[in-house]
C-alpha cells in the first residue's frame, strides 16, 4: 500500500517552521508500516531546508522514506507542477475530524481496509469527546444521505 504522511501535526506537534515535540507512537507505526512493506512517502507542505531539516529529523529516528513530495523520488518538478501524490492512504491531521490515534491508524491499515468504518468504537475511546461527538454526526449524516439516495 502507498501511505503519504504529512509531518508538522502529524509526525510532530505544529510548530513549524521549527520541529515541534514528537507525537506519540507516529515514528514507531510508521517503521512497522516500512517493515511490513507499505510504501512510505513524506507528504508536506516543507520545502528546500525546511523540507530537508524533516527527512533528517526521520531518519534521525531509523524512518526512512520513499520519496518526498513525490510519488517516486528523484521526479523533475517545474515550476507550476502539481505535487499531488498518487497513494492509497494519506494520513494528515488536517483530515476531517482531526488526527486519530496512531495506534488505531494501524490497526486501520493492517486491517486492509482505508476507511474508518468498523473502528468508530475505538476512535471514540481513544479520541476527545469532541472527536466522539463528531463520528457520532458523521454517522448520522452518513444514514440520512443513504436514506436520501446519495
Amino acid at each position: 500500500m502507498v501511505i503519504a504522511v504529512d509531518f508538522d501535526g502529524t509526525i510532530v506537534e505544529h510548530d513549524y517552521p521549527k520541529i515541534g515535540k514528537p507525537i506519540p507512537f507516529a515514528i514507531d507505526v510508521l517503521k512497522k508500516l516500512h517493515e511490513e512493506r507499505h510504501t512510505l512517502i513524506l507528504w508536506t507542505m516543507r520545502e528546500g531546508d525546511l523540507l530537508q531539516e524533516a527527512i533528517d529529523y526521520c531518519k534521525s529516528k531509523g524512518l526512512e522514506f520513499y520519496a518526498h513530495n513525490q510519488n517516486f523520488q528523484g521526479e523533475e518538478l517545474k515550476e507550476g507542477d502539481s505535487r499531488k501524490l498518487s497513494a492509497d492512504i494519506f494520513i494528515d491531521d488536517r483530515n476531517i475530524g482531526g488526527l486519530i490515534d496512531w495506534g488505531i491508524i494501524y490497526k486501520i491499515i493492517k486491517s486492509g481496509e482505508n476507511s474508518l468504518t468498523g473502528f468508530e468504537d475505538s476512535i471514540a475511546e481513544y479520541s476527545p469527546r469532541r472527536k466522539k461527538n463528531w463520528m457520532i454526526r458523521l454517522g448520522e449524516a452518513w444514514d440520512k444521505a443513504q436514506k436520501n439516495g446519495y
